[in-house]
């Protein structure tokens, strides 16, 4: 039976180059789950597989889109799933690393299909969020859809303006769009979560993001900074940068912030993680409990 083989975890916690050995150890490929590495000119940022990594082992969703492109976790969905088709002719057993949280679940649970919005109006929302902040937006989406707004994380201003963008294009709102369905999908998946403790998890943290800055991270913000409006430099790494350019902030203050955002946003992926039962967790050191965990699950597939 093909097997998905899904390695997941928080930010810094050691994912890509254990992704690269289990990938080389079960000859498969490997599909990135990393909703930022999918844009081309943020390598350093985003953490992205260096050219000696990619050559190892075929990767796949890496530096495919342009800044501006907009992109979905439903477009992910349809793109990977017709990539699991094509590769499961050659592969049984294919790899899926990253951390994006609604990418992982797109592929292992399926996405309810949003309509997709138009360039227009999403200017529109965005410019009007620029000029005013959220409040206005929070009171226009509890207004037209009051069930998403009780369930919203009413501080995250990019999905309440997805909501509402859905909501003004189509007149019907977000909420009756959402299914919560799990698609059947047509291979089993294995699902392995890295952990380490929290403190060993932030001075991990702290060093690669001072390990980013070494690499050139300043430079390559500085050449996306004529582009820090699209969607895709939301990021952090990114946005703590810009406000350096502006003059917000002094350098290593802007460094303290990216480390800091870093660190929440790696509780968020593991608070969003937990919930999820079929995961089995791991610290990334213990690599031969996690190859013999994953051998004895493909074995005892094999033998039905």
């Amino acid at each position: 039976m093909n097997t998905l083989l899904v390695l997941l975890g928080p930010t810094g916690v050691g994912k890509t180059a254990l992704s690269i050995e289990i990938a080389k150890w079960l000859n498969a490929p490997v599909i990135s789950a990393d909703s930022r590495q999918l844009y081309k000119d943020l390598s350093i940022g985003t953490s992205a597989p260096d050219p000696v990594q990619m050559e190892s082992v075929s990767h796949y969703m890496i530096g495919t889109l342009a800044l501006d492109d907009y992109y979905s976790a439903s477009q992910y969905e349809k793109e990977v799933m017709m990539l699991l088709s094509e590769l499961y002719k050659k592969h049984h057993i294919v790899v899926l690393s990253g951390g994006s949280m609604l990418y992982i679940d797109a592929i292992c649970k399926g996405i309810d299909e949003i309509p997709t919005v138009t360039p227009d109006v999403r200017k529109v929302l965005w410019e009007q969020y620029a000029h005013d902040g959220l409040s206005p937006l929070l009171d226009e989406l509890k207004e037209k859809d009051p069930v998403h707004y009780e369930e919203v994380d009413r501080s995250n201003y990019k999905r309440v303006i997805h909501a509402i963008e859905i909501c003004r294009m189509t007149g019907l709102t977000y909420s009756s769009f959402r299914t919560r369905k799990v698609r059947k999908r047509p291979f089993q998946m294995i699902k392995i979560g890295l952990i380490r403790p929290r403190e060993e998890l932030y001075i991990r943290i702290n060093e690669r993001v001072d390990q980013m800055m070494q690499k050139g991270l300043l430079d390559e913000a500085m050449k996306v900074y004529p582009y820090r409006f699209y969607n895709s430099l939301n990021t952090v790494g990114y946005k703590e940068l810009f406000d350096y350019f502006d003059g917000t902030w002094t350098l290593d203050i802007a460094v303290e912030k990216i480390k800091r955002n870093t660190r929440i946003y790696a509780r968020k992926q593991m608070t969003w993680f937990k919930r999820d039962k079929d995961i089995h967790w791991f610290h990334p050191d213990d690599k031969q409990d996690i190859f013999n965990f994953v051998d004895t699950r493909i074995v005892t597939s094999l033998n039905g």
